[in-house]
């Protein structure tokens, strides 16, 4: 467990009333208990689990969520590739298509030890993937992305032609077919446990589809990998799947509360902040976390209930009653009760901790180099440092 600077001048972690606000804060036991659930639940359906670490960026958190310090794990810019590579992961997707132009950069970290794979969902991707492998002498591996709802990126999983077609480049042109992947993105537009589980099979059904059609043409399919976290959350069945890719749900946040794939006493994410200011006369507690320290995502207000730019929670993390962050400038935050709310507006005097739990953990966490770790008791017992950039 690495300390940041804060720790080093005196050789400790500091408490949360020595620490520097805003920042964020990390539960370990809401986290290692999401990721205990997740295993456990995918165990069932007797499928590996990937866990997606563009959320966490972080190889202390890594290493709590793959089955092994070498992974399996899923990445989504190149930079987390490096550095969790450098961190002894082996086994390692890059989950967004490629472009030519990163083709030495994954082969270099191919080449210090890593395995891994791109996505691609076009004949002119799987051209130049089979170039540059066959000019390299590294056969570069690929899953072909396929689109399971109009959400995004992929090929449509009937399409035989194109998938058959996007398989063959890759394997006569030098390069490795293994598998198909899929992300029902869609899924985080819904909140019906029913619904979500529908669109998990149609995900999985869509998945098992492309990859028939793939081994009927006489081409490999070793992997097919399907995931978010609402439909890990609630897929009833995973026949013909070999793994399950989900990440944010390690951390939760208030979207998918609101989706219901995580409930609120599961998020283990939140920014601690100050009371820097009040203006009485608006319901306001001004605090020193805006959009810089929360970010603009304001995901939830598309949902049955809006939260802000987050839920107010005193220093230990106990939620206030319907107390959001109704507004945010740069730097300043406007803690306002919920309009329509009945309860009263909590005294915070000049200098309180209180901490906001976040819309979109991705998002957030984005704004910060550094996770102050909680143990058990609420007390701060380590720093755990996050990477930024692609």
């Amino acid at each position: 467990m690495a300390l940041s600077d804060e720790g080093t001048a005196t050789g400790r972690v500091p408490g949360i009333a020595d620490l520097d606000t805003p920042c964020l804060l990390l539960d370990e036991g809401r986290l290692t208990r999401n990721v205990a659930a997740m295993r456990a639940r995918l165990d069932g359906f007797g499928v590996a689990f990937r866990p997606h670490l563009k959320t966490a960026k972080s190889l202390d958190v890594a290493r709590l969520a793959m089955a092994s310090p070498a992974g399996p794990a899923m990445v989504s810019t190149l930079r987390e590739a490096e550095y969790f590579a450098q961190g002894g992961v082996r086994d390692m997707i890059y989950g967004v298509g490629i472009a030519p132009s990163k083709l030495d950069r994954v082969g270099a970290i191919r080449a210090a030890g890593a395995d891994l794979a791109l996505i691609l969902d076009s004949v002119a991707q799987a051209d130049a993937v089979a170039a540059w492998s066959r000019g390299h002498a590294d056969r570069l591996p690929a899953l072909i992305e396929v689109d399971a709802d109009g959400h995004r990126s992929g090929v449509a999983p009937g399409d035989g032609a194109l998938l058959a077609e996007i398989g063959r480049r890759l394997v006569e042109g030098g390069a490795e077919l293994r598998g198909v992947l899929l992300h029902a993105g869609d899924s985080y537009g819904l909140s019906d446990p029913g619904a979500i589980a529908r669109a998990a099979e149609a995900e999985r059904e869509a998945a098992v589809t492309a990859a028939g059609i793939l081994r009927a043409a006489g081409l490999p399919c070793p992997v097919v990998s399907v995931g978010s976290t609402p439909t890990a959350r609630f897929a009833q069945g995973l026949a013909g799947v070999t793994e399950v890719r989900a990440g944010v749900f390690m951390f939760g946040d208030l979207f998918q509360a609101g989706v219901g794939s995580v409930g609120i006493a599961d998020i283990a994410l939140s920014v601690l902040a100050s009371v820097i200011g009040h203006q009485r006369q608006k319901g306001w507690i001004i605090v020193d976390a805006g959009w810089m320290a929360l970010s603009r995502d304001r995901g939830t207000a598309r949902q049955a209930v809006d939260q802000g730019y987050g839920i107010v929670c005193d220093a230990t993390g106990r939620p206030y009653p319907d107390l959001i962050v109704a507004d945010a400038n740069q730097e300043h935050g406007i803690v306002a009760l919920r309009p329509g709310a009945t309860a009263a507006l909590p005294d915070l005097a000049l200098g309180a901790r209180i901490r906001i739990l976040p819309n979109h953990a991705c998002a957030t966490g984005a704004q910060h180099d550094r996770y102050h770790v909680l143990d058990g008791a609420g007390e701060v017992h380590a720093v755990w440092p996050r990477i930024r950039g692609w």
